[in-house]
């Protein structure tokens, strides 16, 4: 090889050397640029999800209070319904709470002998 053709090559080599730089520069900016954009949308999307839970917490705590104080409500009619009834028929009342508290104690009984019998403490 002579000492010209050497040159040469050795400017060629520097050009595809420089030329790759450059791509690499440049694929190396255009996935930075990618990066930042997918961060700032998952930013975007984190803050989203959290007001849309921030507002369904809120919704869930106004359904609940809502609830409660329906069911609240619905008590108080059937302590006045009872009250009433009491009021109006005492004896069948009387008669009524003495059946009901038997087959509770009856029911109790039942699941504490049985619980003896199994052997359980």
């Amino acid at each position: 090889m002579t000492p010209n053709t050497t040159k040469s090559l050795r400017a060629g080599a520097s050009d595809y050397a420089d030329e790759a730089r450059g791509v690499t520069t440049h694929a190396l900016d255009t996935t930075k640029q990618f990066a930042n954009q997918a961060i700032e949308k998952a930013g975007e999307t984190v803050r989203d999800l959290r007001y849309g839970v921030k507002d369904l917490a809120s919704k869930g705590a106004t359904s609940v209070s809502e609830a409660s104080a329906a069911a609240q409500r619905q008590l108080g009619h059937y302590a006045q319904a009872t009250g009433r009834y009491v009021s109006e028929q005492p004896l069948k009342s009387a008669l009524i709470a003495a059946a009901v508290g038997a087959g509770v104690a009856a029911l109790v009984l039942a699941w504490r002998r049985n619980r003896d019998h199994k052997g359980y403490y």
